[in-house]
């Protein structure tokens, strides 16, 4: 397994192959010496996507097999790399590969990874924008008419509103945690009637990162009060840990995974998993959240009222102890998207014990994860025509029922920090 990849060239608009690639060791602290395991997937070949308005996006593709292709997608203030940590025994890259899908990772303009995430941009740059460009170019590299895609939170947000706006070449996807209706806990809705992102916005803070970068120089002792300040957030006592990284991402969209679903040496890296997230992103949330729908930046209801567009496949996948979205969010989603188009093409799975991010990269989500996300399963529909459709029904029950026996057998809680 190459740790750099290649960057054989591929065909397609606005695609060339220049970026080093996401499996590549994490270069953000100098003082980070981890040792990584090599991923169990073939060598990434690594491509820049140049959208509409000039944003260079990265697609990093794994030749896994004929499968697919899969596109997977992130969330915010984080990368590709959710899908492809090597502190857990199989992530879901890994899975993937190891079932025969062609997978291609998408670092869009938010992405940590790339300069693009340190300027402002609204979901419907992401929406309108990223998701058209990456979809063409995977679908004129491979050939496809239409490709697959795996989502996950601010992912799974965007793609939904580009489904919305027109996006076309979607066979079928799976939806991680939240969609095109957003119900959060009574804490998220006191901070987002705050306007703490306009606060932030005026006081010209452009961005707030998780990552903690030490407390030298001039604004040191501000960096070490505000972590120190985020100590009194109150949380159950089994989520306390030590970790300031752990504190941010809390302060920065709640509770984002359990604690004992985690490997220690997960916990230990999250510094390399999350990072900037800019205001202008954290104010159309929670303009977002305001609606408890999809909206535009501006508060325009452009999306739902298209969900006529959204007729596709769809199997949605939520932690039953999100704190960040309630699980009642993607409950209202099939519920509307049933109103329009019956039941028959969407299914929802609500897994036991599990948060929000922890059901990509948690200990025990590293095999039932990727079962549920991975062995997407090809099937014949005749509602599209007897096309190929991306579904994962019976490994989302397999999924559920692997949770419930992992809870079953008394599995160790663990305390990380």
């Amino acid at each position: 397994m190459s740790p750099t990849g290649s960057s054989a060239p591929l065909q397609g608009s606005h695609m060339t192959a220049t970026h080093p690639a996401s499996s590549a060791p994490y270069t953000g602290d100098a003082r980070d010496t981890r040792v990584r395991r090599p991923l169990r997937a073939p060598d990434p070949e690594l491509h820049t996507v140049t959208t509409s308005d000039g944003v260079e996006l990265r697609l990093t593709h794994y030749a896994g097999g004929h499968r697919g292709p899969v596109l997977l997608t992130h969330g915010l203030g984080v990368s590709s790399r959710i899908f492809s940590l090597d502190t857990i025994r199989t992530n879901v890259l890994e899975y993937l590969c190891a079932h025969g899908f062609d997978v291609w990772l998408l670092d869009y303009r938010v992405s940590i990874e790339l300069p693009s995430s340190a300027r402002q941009w609204t979901a419907d740059d992401v929406a309108t924008k990223d998701y058209p460009a990456a979809v063409d170019a995977v679908r004129a590299a491979t050939g496809k008419r239409a490709i697959h895609a795996l989502v996950h939170c601010y992912g799974s947000t965007t793609f939904c509103m580009a489904m919305l706006a027109g996006l076309e070449g979607i066979a079928s996807a799976v939806c991680s945690q939240i969609s095109t209706h957003v119900i959060v806990p009574w804490t998220t809705r006191a901070k987002v009637h705050t306007r703490m992102a306009d606060m932030l916005r005026l006081a010209q803070l452009g961005a707030l990162t998780a990552r903690v970068d030490g407390y030298e120089g001039a604004l040191g002792p501000l960096k070490r009060t505000y972590d120190q300040s985020l100590r009194l957030i109150p949380f159950p006592a089994e989520e306390r840990c030590d970790s300031a990284v752990c504190r941010r991402v809390s302060f920065m969209y709640g509770r984002l995974y359990q604690h004992d679903q985690l490997d220690v040496a997960t916990h230990a890296t999250l510094h390399e998993l999350f990072g900037v997230a800019s205001t202008t992103a954290l104010e159309h949330l929670a303009t977002i959240i305001r609606h408890g729908r999809v909206v535009a930046a501006d508060g325009e209801d452009r999306y739902v009222p298209r969900l006529e567009r959204m007729g596709i496949p769809l199997t949605f996948i939520h932690g039953e102890r999100n704190v960040c979205f309630l699980p009642a969010s993607t409950a209202a989603t099939v519920a509307a998207l049933s109103a329009v188009h019956g039941p028959e093409r969407f299914e929802r799975h609500v897994v036991p014990n599990y948060g929000h991010i922890d059901c990509i990269f948690g200990k025990n989500a590293a095999v039932m994860c990727s079962r549920t996300s991975s062995r997407i399963s090809t099937r014949r529909r005749r509602s599209d025509g007897g096309g190929r459709a991306l579904a994962c029904l019976s490994c989302g029950r397999r999924w559920v029922r692997a949770a419930r026996r992992a809870s079953a057998s008394g599995t160790a809680r663990q305390r990380c920090g």
